[in-house]
């Protein structure tokens, strides 16, 4: 059974980022591809939660590449998969926190 999905408010900001981004240098065509292709990992993400790696063991934090400029964080509870982030894999990595 596919458990809760809980965004952190720094992942809504994220993908809300990300949307303007495509909408103001690209088509409506591109943003709903984007939209659909989050949609479907993240529902991925929740029927099986360890299919992609762990990049922070001690925190328990996964990575699952959504596109060559975008990656997304969750980590897994018990009952809940939280999506911490979605990082613009072209800034720099000391740049990505999680709270």
């Amino acid at each position: 059974m596919p458990k809760e999905l809980i965004w952190s408010p720094l992942a809504v900001t994220d993908f809300d980022n990300v949307l303007n981004y495509l909408k103001e240098n690209w088509n409506e065509q591109v943003v709903l591809k984007f939209i659909i292709e989050i949609e479907i990992i993240v529902s991925n993400i929740a029927k099986e939660p360890k299919q992609f790696p762990l990049v922070n063991k001690k925190n328990k934090v996964r990575k699952c590449v959504v596109t060559k400029h975008n990656t997304l964080f969750y980590k897994e509870s018990k009952d809940t998969i939280a999506i911490l982030r979605i990082f613009d894999t072209r800034q720099n990595p000391n740049k990505l926190k999680f709270k």
